[in-house]
């Protein structure tokens, strides 16, 4: 293949990238797709992975990774954010999973003096609270949201919807969170259309 920067495994890197922007691709996909070797491609694809610039699908065939997947996701999901915010009044977050744990990508603050605060960075557990449930991809209900009560903190409640790429993987959860003065105990019927309408905006942020 021709070269672009004059540091080939650079470039081959990225043509393994490029050429999974369409879509994952099988092994011998790659090889036709790059025009590496089989030996080149395999070897790249695998280190790239390491890096969680690429992963693997249920079918093992190579796609952009986890690392990719949410580059850019907090600026293209700001606007359905502030929407949600403004709708229920309520704090909203993003979040992304990173391993057994969830990762706040991106949050914004309630108007009202009592209000959820979770700082971004954050790590927080997957088992616990209605977002780590979506990343982990608990069945939702018929509303397509998933709710918890206390489950995390005491005296708040949220509702989460999962954010799915255009193969249909999950790759974030979109969340509203309050004390349950304000979101009740039954947070899903409060707010769970805001949630999910706010998750398919950005999904369709994310379409190519």
């Amino acid at each position: 293949m021709e070269t672009v920067t004059g540091v080939g495994v650079l470039d081959k890197a990225v043509a393994i990238l490029d050429a999974l922007e369409a879509g994952p691709l099988p092994l011998a996909g790659l090889v036709g797709a790059t025009g590496l070797s089989r030996a080149t491609a395999h070897r790249l694809a695998c280190a790239l992975e390491a890096h969680r610039l690429v992963d693997r699908d249920a079918g093992g065939r190579f796609r952009l990774g986890p690392r990719l997947a949410r580059a850019g996701l907090a600026e293209r999901a700001r606007s359905a954010m502030e929407g949600l915010r403004d709708a229920t009044g309520e704090s909203v977050q993003l979040y992304v999973r990173r391993g057994a744990q969830r990762l706040c990508l991106s949050a914004l603050e309630s108007p009202h003096g009592l209000r959820t605060i979770v700082p971004v960075g954050s790590l927080l557990p997957l088992d616990r609270g209605s977002a780590g449930r979506a990343l982990a991809g608990e069945a939702t209900g018929p509303g397509g949201w998933v709710e918890s009560v206390e489950e995390r903190q005491k005296g708040v409640a949220s509702v989460s919807a999962p954010v799915r790429d255009a193969t249909g993987q999950v790759v974030a959860a979109v969340s509203v969170s309050g004390p349950i003065d304000r979101t009740t105990r039954a947070p899903g019927r409060r707010y769970g259309a805001a949630v999910v309408a706010a998750a398919a905006a950005i999904e369709h942020g994310l379409a190519p």
